[in-house]
C-alpha cells in the first residue's frame, strides 16, 4: 500500500514538471513572436526625410496644389522658399509620416534657395515636380525647359559622389524599363510596399530605351504637373482652340517627359480633378506604396501618364487627329500668344449735388451784366448828334424796315412773314371809328403791342 502511494506521488510530480516546462516553452515562443513582430515593424516603418521639390513660374498654382494635398483650404502664400508638408499614412502597419514639400518662388532670383531643400545627403529621397499653367499654353514649353535647367544646375553644384549619382541615374533607368501595367501579380499583395528585387528581375523583361528617352537623366524622379486644365473651355471659346491644338500641346509635353523620364498629370484644383491621383503617385514613388491606376489619355483635360508607360509610338497616335497641323510644326508658331488687350480705364465722373450745382450757377449769374429788356437797340439808325430815338415813331416804319415785302409786289412766292407784315400794317392804317365821344379812337392794337409782336416774329421766324 505504501509503495502504491509513493508511485502515485512520483507520477504527479512528473506531470507537474512537464506542465511547467510546456508553459515556459509557450512563454518563450510568445516573447519570440512579439520580438519578431516588433523587429518586422521596425524594418517596415515608413521612412522619414522624403522631399518633394516644386518648381514653376509665378501664378501656376504651386502653393494651391500642395495645400490641397495637405487638406488646407485657407493658406497664405509666401516668398522665396515656402515649406509645406502632407501626411502619409500606412493602414497596414498603422504608421504615418510627413512628406516635406518645398516650393520655390517663380522668380529666378530665388533659385539659390534650393540648397536649403535638396542637398547631397537627401538627393536619393527627393522627387521634383515641374508645374506649368495650362491656361497659358504658349508658355508651357519654355517654362519646362527653364525650370528643368534650374534643377540640373543645382544638382550639378551638389557635392555628390560620382558613383552615387550614377547609381541614382541607373535606378531611374531600371524603374522606367521595368514598368508594368497595373493588374499583374505584383498588385495581389498590397501590404508589401517594396517588392523583392530578385523576383522582379526574374519576371520582368527589360526593354531597351528609345532614342529620345531619358537623354536628360537628372538622377531624381520628375513629374510634370499641368494645372488649371479647367480653362480648356475658355481657350476654345476665346482663342478658337480645337482638339488638334490640345493634342499638339500634349505631344510636345510628352516628348519633354520622355527626355527626362518624367510622369505627366493634368490637374485642376478648382474642380478637384486628379488631386487624389497625384497623392497616390507621389507616395508610390517616394515610399514604395503599391499603385494600381492605369494611364489616362482619352480625356484631354485629365491626362495621366506614369513614368515608363509612354514611348514614341504612343505619342504618334496623337498625330492621327491632326487636320491643319503637322507634327513637324514648331510649337511657338502654332500655339501663339494672343495680343495683349489694353484695358482702358474710363474716368468715372460723379454727379455733383444739386444744391451745390445751383449755388455755383447762381454765383455765375450774379456776375453777369443785366440783360437789356425788349428788343436790342440798333445804333446804326441813330442820328449823328446822338439824340435818342423818338418815342412816338410809327410802328409802320419799323415793320417796313424789317419786312420790306409790300402787297402788290411782283414776287408771286410771298412768304408767311410778308403776310403777317401786311396784316399788322392794315391794322395800323385803320382810321378812327365814329361815335368815340368827341375824339378819335385808337387803333385796335396799340403801337406798343404791334412792336412786341413784330419783334417776336423777327427773332423767331
Amino acid at each position: 500500500m505504501a509503495s502504491a502511494v509513493r508511485i502515485t506521488s512520483t507520477a504527479n510530480t512528473l506531470n507537474f514538471l512537464e506542465n511547467q516546462n510546456s508553459e515556459e516553452e509557450e512563454g518563450q515562443n510568445l516573447w519570440s513572436s512579439i520580438l519578431s513582430e516588433v523587429s518586422t515593424r521596425s524594418r517596415s516603418k515608413l521612412p522619414s526625410g522624403k522631399n518633394a521639390l516644386i518648381l514653376g513660374d509665378t501664378g501656376t498654382g504651386k502653393t494651391t496644389l500642395i495645400a490641397k494635398l495637405q487638406g488646407v483650404e485657407e493658406y497664405v502664400k509666401g516668398r522665396g522658399l515656402e515649406y509645406l508638408y502632407f501626411n502619409v499614412h500606412d493602414d497596414d502597419i498603422d504608421d504615418h509620416a510627413m512628406c516635406n514639400a518645398w516650393i520655390l518662388d517663380g522668380d529666378l532670383y530665388h533659385k539659390g534657395l534650393q540648397k536649403f531643400a535638396v542637398c547631397g545627403e537627401n538627393l536619393a529621397d527627393t522627387m521634383a515636380l515641374l508645374v506649368v499653367d495650362m491656361s497659358r499654353p504658349w508658355l508651357v514649353l519654355d517654362s519646362l525647359q527653364k525650370w528643368a535647367s534650374v534643377l540640373r544646375e543645382h544638382i550639378d553644384k551638389l557635392r555628390v559622389n560620382p558613383e552615387t549619382l550614377r547609381d541614382l541615374e541607373q535606378r531611374l533607368v531600371r524603374q522606367f524599363q521595368e514598368y508594368t501595367e497595373p493588374g499583374g501579380d505584383h498588385s495581389a499583395s498590397p501590404q508589401r510596399r517594396n517588392p523583392v528585387a530578385g523576383d522582379a528581375e526574374e519576371e520582368c523583361v527589360v526593354l531597351p530605351l528609345g532614342d529620345n528617352t531619358l537623354t536628360h537623366n537628372l538622377g531624381v524622379p520628375v513629374m510634370v504637373v499641368c494645372t488649371k486644365c479647367d480653362t480648356f473651355g475658355s481657350l476654345e471659346k476665346d482663342h478658337d482652340y480645337r482638339e488638334e491644338h490640345f493634342d499638339f500641346i500634349q505631344s510636345h509635353i510628352r516628348h519633354f517627359c520622355l527626355q527626362y523620364g518624367a510622369a505627366l498629370l493634368y490637374t485642376s484644383t478648382k474642380e478637384n480633378k486628379n488631386i487624389d491621383l497625384l497623392y497616390k503617385y507621389l507616395v508610390h514613388r517616394l515610399y514604395g506604396f503599391p499603385f494600381d491606376l492605369s494611364a489616362q489619355v482619352v480625356e484631354k483635360d485629365s491626362v495621366f501618364i506614369p513614368s515608363g508607360w509612354d514611348n514614341e509610338k504612343k505619342v504618334a497616335i496623337l498625330y492621327e487627329n491632326f487636320q491643319s497641323l503637322k507634327k513637324e510644326d514648331k510649337f511657338e508658331e502654332v500655339i501663339i500668344q494672343p495680343p495683349v488687350r489694353k484695358v482702358v480705364h474710363e474716368k468715372e465722373l460723379g454727379a455733383e449735388d444739386d444744391q451745390v450745382f445751383l449755388l455755383k450757377f447762381q454765383t455765375l449769374l450774379s456776375k453777369q451784366p443785366p440783360a437789356a429788356a425788349g428788343r436790342p437797340v440798333d445804333t446804326t439808325n441813330r442820328a449823328p448828334t446822338g439824340s435818342p430815338r423818338v418815342s412816338n415813331r410809327s410802328a409802320t416804319a419799323n415793320v417796313a424796315n424789317v419786312m420790306p415785302m409790300q402787297p402788290g409786289t411782283s414776287n408771286s412766292g410771298q412768304t408767311s412773314e410778308g403776310v403777317l407784315a401786311n396784316f399788322f400794317n392794315s391794322l395800323l392804317s385803320k382810321k378812327s371809328v365814329e361815335g368815340g365821344g368827341g375824339g378819335s379812337c385808337k387803333s385796335l392794337l396799340s403801337h406798343k403791342h404791334v412792336k412786341r409782336y413784330v419783334f417776336f416774329f423777327i427773332v423767331y421766324p
